[in-house]
């Protein structure tokens, strides 16, 4: 279940299949991202495909020397454009792969268009989704809902992108769906649909488990993407986004013109991949070994690394390291921009706290601490808010709610009314009365044992002792104990075995801390595959984004103790 190798594998396919000879590679807006992600263009010039054309960019040249492979989204404009081009063909010969199924009637269209006989195939290939990592996947939607419901337009991509992903791991499984949540409910059933009415599509052979799609929403755990990250990839997303494997640096002081857009794939390069999942400390040093290493081999020039700075000035020296080792260079460059970006907001302690309002159930020390950063003039106005939410959402029915004390605090601290209307938009969208399940205190008697327990020993790192809920959620499902009361199958047949290849899905978007935790679980689980996919990946910035998208505005920040109900503590 390796979501890059599939796609890749769709990829290398449709340009073996046209067969010798120079090629070029039509696309449009969405399946060049597809490719992109899983291939660099190097990679694909060695393939004798040299020139890299959107389907609806008007001014391209006729090169009737040329073979076009067409990797397109089966859409209404796509079709449209593909009609135009073959009333006209600019290349010599046409091979067509739509990334997902295209009715009969626009196949008929396109061999009525295809009055020259230019077109040698049409197929679909199921590569419809971003492969971000092997067992993590994305649609890049955002604002999938308005409100509690789906935007109609977006629970079809989705339904879409998710057959797909089905269809290019051969998999029919059987689906789970969040209870609470009746836009998983609607994307069960659509995707119920398109199997049931594409039979011979999903006619896999049986295995004696079947898979399992469980599709739940992010509603259910607003606090995972509302917290700091410190592993490598989370970190880059949460400090610099990344947007399909590329990071801007533009913005970083003194950057040069080579490191302003940076690429991180797993794919090609060994160093992110080794450390992508390792601590922000443990990747400082992996740096630092790599260079001392390089420096070993060349005795004369010995210095001393002791900053990130000390490392950014030798790698700027040496500009046969540089060329020699751009990935190294790269990551010095991401690594000292996380760092002086950590100490510029203050980050660690700022992390700190919110792992408290995560973990932990002290609300008189969470408030104290809460209150104390508002006060630091080096908390940005993004992070005390993103304190404050954390607050509201764990404390939201405490018997001594004080959000209105901090909601003055921030007014007082000059935070703009956009992130104060935010804190009750966040509540709002991922608050007790929405959530099917309970976030923050463990019921069951294992539970607080565990947790006793973990009160006792301490904390490895007092930075990540926060687990997504999705964890649990799996670590139940694996077991088979995940309650049918809560995410019921859909359809009359259940699972009596453990399953082994899950899919789970998560609507409103999946974060990159929940994707190290479903790499964790494969590494730990013998026997048990899981894919992770989401609307989008998100980091704090998009996953506000998505809830003002959705339209959650959240009321004026001064009316927002309204949901400060006393209620018995909890």
């Amino acid at each position: 279940m390796n979501v890059v190798f599939a796609v890749k594998q769709y990829v290398s396919k449709m340009i073996e299949d046209s067969g010798p000879g120079m090629k070029v590679l039509l696309m449009d807006k969405e399946t060049t991202s597809i490719v992109s992600m899983v291939y660099t263009q190097s990679e694909i010039l060695q393939k004798e495909v040299y020139l890299f054309e959107r389907l609806d960019s008007l001014n391209r040249e006729t090169m009737k020397h040329l073979k076009a492979i067409c990797f397109l989204r089966p859409t209404k404009e796509n079709v449209e454009y593909l009609i135009q081009e073959l009333r006209r063909p600019k290349y010599s010969i046409y091979y067509i792969y739509f990334s997902n199924v295209i009715s009969k009637s626009d196949v008929k269209s396109l061999a009525e268009a295809d009055e020259q006989e230019v077109v040698a195939e049409v197929q679909e290939f199921y590569g419809d989704y971003i492969a971000v990592n092997p067992h993590v996947f994305s649609l890049n939607l955002l604002g999938c809902c308005q409100g509690r419901s789906w935007d109609l337009a977006q629970l079809s991509r989705t339904a879409q992108g998710l057959t797909a992903l089905l269809l290019s791991l051969k998999k029919c499984p059987m689906i789970r769906y969040q209870l609470s949540s009746e836009p998983a409910k609607r994307l069960a059933e659509c995707v119920k649909q398109v199997i049931t009415k594409e039979y011979e599509l999903f006619d896999f052979r049986r295995t004696e488990v079947p898979p399992l799609l469980l599709i739940l929403d992010r509603s259910d755990d607003a606090i995972t993407p509302l917290l700091n990250q410190w592993t490598y990839q989370a970190m880059v997303h949460e400090l610099l986004g990344i947007n399909n494997n590329r990071i801007d640096l533009s913005r970083v002081p003194g950057i040069s013109k080579d490191l302003r857009e940076v690429v991180l794939s797993a794919e090609n390069d060994e160093f992110y991949a080794n450390n992508m999942y390792l601590n922000f400390a443990e990747i400082g040093s992996n740096i630092k070994n790599l260079m001392e290493d390089f420096q070993r081999r060349k005795p004369k020039e010995q210095q001393k690394l002791e900053s990130i700075a000390d490392m950014k000035a030798f790698v700027e020296n040496y500009p046969q390291f540089k060329k020699m080792s751009g990935t190294v260079s790269k990551h010095v460059t991401v690594v000292g921009e996380l760092s002086r970006l950590a100490s510029e907001r203050n980050l660690l302690e700022v992390s700190e706290v919110e792992q408290e309002l995560a973990c932990q159930n002290d609300h008189s020390s969470a408030h104290q601490n809460v209150r104390r950063l508002l006060q630091n003039p080096k908390v940005t106005e993004f992070d005390a808010t993103r304190l404050v939410m954390l607050y509201a959402l764990h404390y939201e029915r405490h018997s001594s709610n004080s959000l209105p004390g901090l909601m003055m605090d921030l007014k007082n601290k000059g935070v703009s009314e956009k992130y104060r209307k935010l804190v009750s938009a966040v509540v709002e969208y991922g608050g007790k009365r929405v959530r099917g399940s309970d976030l923050f205190s463990p019921k069951d008697a294992v539970a607080i044992t565990k947790q006793f327990l973990k009160g006792l020993k301490g904390v490895e790192n007092v930075y990540t002792q926060h687990q997504p809920f999705l964890h649990e959620t799996l670590d139940q499902l694996i077991k088979g104990k995940l309650k049918d009361g809560q995410y019921p199958y859909l359809g009359p047949s259940t699972l009596r075995d453990r399953p082994q290849d899950i899919i789970v899905f998560i609507i409103g978007g999946a974060t990159y801390e929940e994707a190290l935790t479903v790499y964790n679980l494969n590494r730990t689980t013998p026997g048990v595959r899981i894919v992770l996919g989401g609307t989008t990946i998100h980091n704090t910035k998009s996953f506000l984004e998505e809830i003002s998208a959705s339209g959650f505005r959240g009321r004026g920040a001064e009316s927002a103790h309204v949901t400060a109900r006393a209620s018995s503590r909890r």
